[in-house]
């Protein structure tokens, strides 16, 4: 890809204000939007990141809650909207409002888009369903869409999107080795829809080694993890919890296979990519982005069903480590996902309303939670 380069810009990026910014474990959003606001950074742009206030950033740091209120992650759309807000009542400081936050703020930055006539730009961070797909299209025609992946954005028919920029990662934070440990790994939240329970069983069946870490901090997660994950532990299959970045980037490193069992369209799966970067191939079950991600036979292997995942096991030698990082240095670089973000700035301004609306108030503290 060429190098892009567009005007300098004023950019506001409203993260949700559950996790820090970036996130101390937990937290793909959270991730792709600190890579997304010090990419636009360092290339130039004003950038303001709305986000917690123990949220770590080179740009301006607006914040509403003085630490990420994930405690209250159940209040929703209460505290969203207060964060959002924050924002929104800013709204006239910038050239580009990207509103990476949840289902009220898309309300409030169709009004403010409506009302003044500033490009506001939603990253869409989840599936799709029957509310809120008609939610959405409601207020379509004030904002301008952003898929993660083209499984998203078919999920969302109808929906007029401006992009699809898959996420990204920072490269340099995942190290490659050309080789492997003789361990399977899984990485992921302890729920249903990750498919915990289905790697301990391929692992079980192969009697191979697993190990699995990821969070499992929720009540509805640990009920899963109890019912559905522990009955599997001992021998060869350990659960680790949450590890920090290094010891997961090491995990990566040595497995021999990353299973990646998911039971849900899941839009795009971090796992994958981060995984891929280390030199390490993904067994995937053919759901939502996988199959836009790994490259059947050359990167991972696709396969329908669990069965699928063990007879997929047993071929895992035949993927070349080397063209698993090429494929992520091709398309999920930091440089990538911000000129993919530069471009749809540069289209959603042309697109907008050349009006001057009255300048509105900024926010004046913070609420403590």
């Amino acid at each position: 890809m060429n190098d892009f380069r567009t005007s300098k810009l004023n950019i506001a990026i409203i993260a949700p204000p559950w996790f820090p910014v970036p996130p101390p474990g937990y937290g793909g959003i959270e991730l792709v939007v600190s890579i997304l606001a010090e990419g636009l950074h360092r290339r130039g742009h004003d950038v303001t990141l709305f986000a917690s206030g123990d949220s770590v950033t080179e740009t301006r740091l607006v914040s509403v809650f003085e630490k990420a209120p994930y405690k209250l992650i159940k209040e929703n759309v209460y505290l969203e909207n207060i964060h959002s807000l924050a924002a929104y009542e800013m709204a006239r400081e910038f050239d580009i409002i990207h509103d990476h936050d949840g289902t009220g703020s898309r309300l409030l930055g169709a009004l403010v888009s409506r009302l003044f006539s500033i490009p506001v730009l939603a990253t869409m961070h989840g599936p799709a369903n029957k509310p809120s797909l008609d939610y959405y299209t409601s207020v379509s025609d004030d904002l301008h869409y952003i898929a993660i992946s083209d499984a998203q954005r078919s999920d969302y028919a109808g929906l007029d999107f401006l992009a699809t920029i898959p996420n990204a990662i920072k490269l340099d934070d995942y190290d490659f080795s050309p080789t492997s440990d003789d361990y399977l790994l899984f990485v992921g939240r302890m729920n249903e829809e990750k498919g915990a329970h289905i790697a301990a069983s391929v692992a079980k069946k192969l009697g191979r080694r697993l190990i699995m870490i990821g969070k499992s901090s929720e009540e509805h997660e640990k009920i899963y993890f109890e019912e559905k994950v522990r009955p599997f532990l001992g021998g060869n299959i350990e659960y680790l919890g949450e590890v920090e970045h290094t010891a997961k980037v090491e995990l990566y490193r040595r497995a021999e296979c990353v299973l990646f069992p998911i039971q849900w369209p899941e839009p795009f799966g971090l796992v994958m990519i981060e995984s891929m970067a280390c030199g390490t191939p993904v067994i995937a079950i053919r759901n939502g982005s996988v199959p836009e991600v790994i490259q059947d036979g050359k990167t991972g292997f696709i396969v329908e069903d669990e069965d699928g995942m063990v007879d997929a096991v047993a071929h895992i030698g035949e993927i070349d480590r080397l063209a698993c990082r090429q494929l992520v240095e091709r398309e999920y670089t930091e440089k990538t996902f911000v000129e993919r973000h530069e471009r749809a700035y540069e289209k959603a301004l042309a697109h907008s309303r050349k009006t001057t609306p009255p300048r509105i108030s900024a926010p004046q503290k913070q609420l403590e939670v």
